[in-house]
């Protein structure tokens, strides 16, 4: 990997930690559905006049608007209520072993030593990292869990499919999630044009930066970087949004930053360094099929 898609890489783990932060700040003034559902509008809205699709690419939009969408980002925003950002950031995380494991079985990318040490690793920082999360309730980590087996079909679905480019398909898949975020926010939130009018820079913020700085920016450049790059060698740098998340949670939000969430993060990081550095051997074998290709 170019030292510049590594850098990507950082930018884009950085978003995603931060967007959980932001969200947190959003539903102190909005409710999650619907803070959801104006987050598609805003980036609907911004792609979808610039970015045609073809008529056959609908079904596949559709399908990704289901996972993504709804399964993953609902479910992560109704998962935030009863959980710090911290702690749902490291549970939405799980849906990192689940796309290698995805990967391994449905797309026949091989797992490595080092790259099953390094993810063993770091699924260890992130059982650390987890502690003894104040969750008020089991519905919290089930519905997170859910989301992050949402994320992890998403990142198969579009590697093994033909998708438009990365704009296109953030923008219509954000317009075809929008019945879904607004029927499910309809029959579970009251009060919600009340609570929009009453919105003040908190609501907004996690509507905004979850639409331009999640949205747009991050997930579209890591869809981008998935159609480079095997599924395997990426994957385990998205660990790194969970220690991110728990220390910008501790900055922001005033949230704990005791030793077991930072010994977590360290290991976190040390297992997406034995990750992604491959041996000679390793290095070999990407020449030649470079060179096949």
């Amino acid at each position: 990997m170019s030292l510049s898609d590594g850098l990507i890489l950082l930018l884009v783990v950085n978003g995603w930690a931060f967007n959980v932060v932001a969200m947190k700040i959003g539903m102190m003034e909005l409710p999650p559905l619907l803070m959801l559902a104006l987050r598609f509008m805003v980036v609907a809205a911004v792609l979808v006049p610039f970015n045609p699709i073809r008529l056959q690419q609908v079904p596949l939009l559709i399908l990704l608007a289901f996972t993504f969408g709804f399964i993953h980002f609902a479910l992560l925003m109704l998962g935030m209520r009863y959980t710090d950002a911290g702690s749902a950031a490291v549970l939405v995380q799980m849906g990192t072993p689940a796309a290698m494991v995805l990967a391994a079985i449905v797309l026949k990318e091989p797992l490595g030593w080092r790259q099953l040490c390094g993810v063993g690793l770091a699924l260890l920082g992130v059982m650390v990292l987890s502690g003894s999360p104040a969750l008020s309730s089991w519905k919290g980590p089930v519905l997170l869990l859910i989301s992050a087996a949402g994320w992890a079909c998403t990142n198969i679905i579009v590697k093994r499919a033909s998708p438009p480019p990365a704009l296109a398909m953030t923008g219509w898949l954000s317009l075809f999630a929008i019945p879904l975020a607004g029927f499910s926010s309809w029959l579970c939130e009251t009060d919600q044009l009340t609570l929009l009018m009453a919105a003040g820079w908190r609501g907004w913020l996690g509507v905004l930066y979850s639409a331009f700085g999640s949205s747009l920016i991050a997930y579209s450049l890591w869809y981008w970087l998935v159609k480079r790059y095997p599924v395997n060698q990426i994957l385990p740098w998205s660990l790194l949004s969970p220690a991110l998340a728990v220390v910008m949670g501790g900055l922001v939000l005033g949230e704990s930053l005791d030793p077991v969430k930072l010994s977590g993060a360290a290991l976190i990081v040390g297992g997406i360094l034995l990750s992604i550095l491959r041996g000679g051997r390793d290095r070999a074998v990407d020449k030649r099929g470079s060179m096949a290709e």
